[in-house]
């Protein structure tokens, strides 16, 4: 029971996933333009060495051809700078460390290293060789150096500000979810009724919480029938029960006045009376659950004639002379129960005679059950389909009826997409309608 009762492992938070997956996609972002930055540096200073040593090459070069600039004049320059006059057997003309400086095989720069220290070279043919100019790129290397060193403490900080404002950004988006969650997780089976706020402004979590209260209403609705099918079932079970209970004790204690087998008599119809009233009951439980049975074409014409013959073979008068076509799709079982409860219905209160009729009309079927009987009220016309409720009450009960016929009707009808209601009925009675969408595929 212990191990039942202990609360599932958690596992890492959306909060925490979210924001892991972002300083994941920040860091390869970063480190990625870290190295594309420093990369970049070192080309664009590389390119602008090369560009001073062109001009100053350009110069020596017209210096060279012109007589004003004598070879052995080339070597004196500054310590970081690289000059050889090569000849065109490739024999070094000028004694320099640029010996060792390879010669560009075209036009463009060339890096290379000499003594073991990078050099950007540039070379161009004059008259007597050609002249090759080699500078240092100590400089653009401790540029990069730099530039690396700061882009090692920026990078961090960035990834760590990132997921700072990662997390208090994700921690706002996800509190509505949790207020959600801690409220939920506070409603018990007795304040069912209650529900999650809505902010109004229909975001994820807007609708994310009208799914919550829509989930809610069918838990409370689902509670409220159960609670509904004990309270009706102890109610109604109780009277037969009493019956049954006080004709026993009637019978035991005065045995000389009851009559052989009247006591049998007695549990065997109150028997038959509960025994109506669970099944009833246990039809409306199946049905609050929204189980229709099973679909299948059902030609309501068929099951209005049906009960037509069914009441004429009680000795009683039945019209079906309006009786027309009307197919749907539905419960063979559940719809014939619901009809034969309106006919049932009709029967207990009509004076001479009932009439069944049905039609399509609008993508509706209808099938409704006339009577000649009083009528039902007006302001009574919705109160007679709630569960044991019964205008005549004494009537009710000696005729047989259980005070759940009515309801079952309205709750096949809705369970088929329909619904049942009452009007006045042309002979002076009611009019029991029950409509259901009307059939579009007969397949």
């Amino acid at each position: 029971m212990a191990d039942a009762d202990r609360p599932p492992p958690q596992g890492a938070s959306i909060r925490l996933r979210i924001t892991a997956a972002a300083l994941a996609v920040v860091a390869v972002a970063l480190g990625l333009g870290a190295v594309g930055i420093v990369w970049s540096l070192d080309r664009l200073l590389t390119a602008s060495v090369a560009e001073q040593l062109g001009d100053e090459l350009a110069a020596l070069a017209d210096g060279v051809d012109a007589g004003t600039i004598q070879t052995a004049a080339l070597v004196q320059r500054d310590d970081d700078v690289l000059v050889a006059l090569r000849s065109a057997t490739g024999v070094v003309v000028n004694a320099d460390r640029a010996t060792a400086v390879p010669v560009p095989p075209g036009a463009e720069p060339l890096e290379a290293t000499v003594e073991g220290e990078r050099y950007v070279v540039v070379a161009q043919e004059v008259t007597a060789g050609t002249i090759v100019v080699a500078r240092s790129a100590a400089d653009i290397d401790d540029a990069a150096r730099l530039a690396t060193s700061l882009l090692m403490i920026a990078v961090p900080l960035a990834i760590v500000l990132v997921g700072t404002v990662v997390w208090i950004v994700v921690g706002r988006a996800l509190a509505p979810v949790d207020r959600m969650r801690a409220q939920v997780d506070a409603i018990d089976a007795t304040a069912l009724d209650r529900r999650v706020p809505t902010s109004g402004r229909d975001d994820e979590v807007d609708r994310l919480a009208a799914t919550m209260n829509r989930m809610l209403a069918r838990v409370e609705e689902g509670a409220r029938a159960r609670r509904r099918f004990v309270a009706d079932a102890s109610h109604e079970l109780r009277s037969p029960l009493a019956s049954m209970r006080q004709f026993a004790e009637l019978s035991r204690a005065h045995p000389d006045s009851t009559a052989p087998g009247e006591l049998a008599d007695v549990v065997l119809e109150e028997g038959e009376r509960m025994h109506g009233i669970v099944e009833g009951l246990l039809l409306l439980a199946r049905l609050d659950e929204h189980e229709a049975g099973q679909r299948r074409p059902v030609d309501l014409d068929d099951l209005a004639l049906t009960e037509v013959e069914r009441v004429r073979a009680l000795g009683r008068v039945a019209d079906g002379s309006a009786v027309r076509v009307a197919p749907v799709v539905g419960d063979a079982r559940l719809l014939a129960r619901a009809l034969r409860n309106l006919v049932d219905n009709a029967l207990r209160h009509a004076r001479d005679a009932v009439a069944l009729g049905s039609v399509v009309r609008d993508g509706r079927a209808m099938v409704w059950v006339d009577d000649d009987g009083a009528g039902v009220p007006e302001s009574e016309r919705e109160r007679v389909f709630e569960r044991f409720v019964r205008l005549d009450e004494g009537r009710a009960r000696d005729d047989g009826g259980s005070g759940l016929g009515l309801a079952i009707v309205r709750e096949v009808a809705r369970a088929h997409g329909g619904d049942a209601w009452i009007t006045a009925s042309p002979s002076g009675g009611a009019r029991f309608v029950l409509e259901l969408p009307v059939a579009t595929d007969r397949s």
